[in-house]
C-alpha cells in the first residue's frame, strides 16, 4: 500500500491584527514559509509536482492563486504549479488533504501543502461576510437562492450565531468559556516561555514568537466584555483571534524518500472530511471525528495529542463532552483564542504545531479536526515515526 509522509513543516509567527505582518504581502508571507521549507528539507524545488495553498477571501492581494504567487514570490522554478484551496477555515487542512490523495494516489511524489491568510489587509467586515454568511440572507452567499430559502429559510447563518446555538445545546455557560480561554493563553505563554514553538517557526523580520497570547489577561477582565449578541454567552474572549500567517508542509511517497534522501518524520494515517447542519455550522467536528475513529478503528485512548481549532470556546466544549476526550491531551499549548486563527493558515499551522509535539512528547498519533463555514470538518491522523 502506498504511504504518504510528512517530512518538514514550518510557519511563521502568527501576527495580530494590525500587528508586525499586517502590512507583508500575503505572497511574501507565503513565499517565506516555501523558502524555509526548500531549505530545511534540501530539496531540489524543480522535483515539486504541485503546490496546495489554502486560501480565504482571495480578493485584492490575495486574488489570482496565491498560492502560485507565493512560490514565485520565493524566486522558486516557474516549472512549478501551485492551486489555492477554499473550504473556509479548514482551507489549508484540505490543502493538506489534496497534497497527501496524490501522494496515495501514485500520481504525485513531492507535494507542499500549506497555506496563508493576511486579514490584517483584507477588512474583517468582508472577511466575516465572505466566510461565515451574512446576519440573514439580504446579501452575501445565500443571498437569492430560492433552494437554500426553501431548505433553511430565513434563520441568521454567522459564526456567532452558531457558537450560541453549540453553547445552547450543550449547556455551556459563559463562565466555562471564559475560564477555558484563560486556560488557552497560559497555555500559550508556557509553550512559548518554554520553547516549545522554536523549531517550528521560521522568525520574520524582528517578529520571532506569536503575538497573540496575553501574559495579562485574568479572568474578571474576561468578564467585563460585552457579548458580541445581545444577551449570549459569547464576548471577544471567547473568540479566536483576527490574525496574519503562513504555514507550509512537505509531502512525499515513498519513491520520492528514497531518490531525495529526505527522512519522514510523520505517516499520514487517515483523511477524511464530513458535512452537518450549516445553520449550527460548528458542530461538525463531533461527527467527523466518531467518522474518523470508525473508519480507522481507533479509539481517543490511541490518540496521544488533538489540536481541534478553538474558533470558539463552545466549539472545543462540546467537542469534549461528546466525545469524553481527556482534556490534557487536547490544544496542550493553546489554541486560536490565544494564538490566533489566521482563516486559510490555520490548518497548517494546527498541523506543523501538532507534528512538533509529537516529537517533542514523544506521542505517537494525533488527530487534527476543525470547523469550517458551511457545517464542515476535516480530519486527519497522523503516526509519528
Amino acid at each position: 500500500m502506498a504511504e504518504a509522509y510528512v517530512v518538514e513543516a514550518v510557519r511563521t509567527p502568527v501576527g495580530r491584527r494590525r500587528g508586525a505582518l499586517a502590512a507583508v504581502h500575503p505572497a511574501d508571507l507565503g513565499a517565506h514559509v516555501l523558502t524555509a521549507l526548500v531549505e530545511r528539507s534540501g530539496i531540489d524545488p524543480a522535483a515539486v509536482d504541485d503546490v496546495v495553498f489554502g486560501c480565504l477571501d482571495t480578493v485584492g492581494p490575495q486574488a489570482g492563486n496565491i498560492a502560485r504567487t507565493a512560490w514565485l514570490a520565493a524566486g522558486l522554478p516557474e516549472e512549478v504549479p501551485g492551486v489555492t484551496v477554499d473550504r473556509q477555515c479548514g482551507s489549508s487542512q484540505q490543502a493538506l488533504h489534496f497534497a497527501a490523495q496524490a501522494v496515495l494516489s501514485g500520481t504525485q511524489d513531492l507535494v507542499v501543502a500549506g497555506g496563508v491568510q493576511n486579514m490584517s489587509m483584507v477588512p474583517i467586515a468582508f472577511a466575516s461576510r465572505q466566510a461565515a454568511g451574512p446576519l440573514g440572507l439580504t446579501e452575501g452567499p445565500f443571498a437569492g437562492s430560492a433552494g437554500w430559502r426553501a431548505r433553511y429559510g430565513d434563520a441568521p447563518v454567522d459564526q456567532f450565531h452558531g457558537a450560541e446555538l453549540i453553547a445552547r445545546r450543550w449547556h455551556i455557560t459563559r463562565r466555562d468559556q471564559e475560564e477555558y480561554a484563560l486556560r488557552s493563553h497560559r497555555r500559550a505563554v508556557r509553550a512559548i516561555d518554554e520553547g516549545r514553538f522554536a523549531r517550528e517557526t521560521v522568525p520574520y523580520g524582528e517578529l520571532t514568537t506569536d503575538e497573540g497570547p496575553r501574559r495579562d489577561t485574568t479572568a474578571e477582565k474576561m468578564a467585563a466584555l460585552a457579548p458580541v449578541v445581545e444577551g449570549g454567552t459569547i464576548t471577544a474572549a471567547c473568540s479566536s483571534q483576527i490574525s496574519d500567517a503562513a504555514a507550509a508542509l512537505l509531502l512525499a511517497s515513498e519513491r520520492a524518500v528514497h531518490d531525495h534522501g529526505l527522512t519522514p518524520r510523520a505517516r499520514v494515517h487517515h483523511l477524511s472530511v464530513r458535512g452537518d447542519d450549516p445553520i449550527r455550522m460548528l458542530a461538525a467536528p463531533i461527527p467527523a471525528t466518531a467518522y474518523a475513529l470508525k473508519k480507522t478503528g481507533l479509539s481517543l485512548d490511541d490518540i496521544d495529542l488533538v489540536e481541534i481549532n478553538e474558533a470558539f470556546a463552545p466549539v472545543v466544549l462540546a467537542w469534549l463532552k461528546e466525545t469524553g476526550a481527556d482534556p490534557a491531551r487536547v490544544n496542550v499549548n493553546g489554541g486560536a483564542i490565544a494564538l490566533g486563527h489566521p482563516l486559510g493558515a490555520t490548518g497548517a499551522r494546527l498541523m506543523t504545531t501538532l507534528l512538533h509535539e509529537l516529537e517533542r512528547t514523544g506521542g505517537r498519533f494525533g488527530l487534527q479536526t476543525m470547523c469550517e463555514g458551511g457545517g464542515l470538518a476535516n480530519v486527519t491522523i497522523i503516526e509519528r515515526l
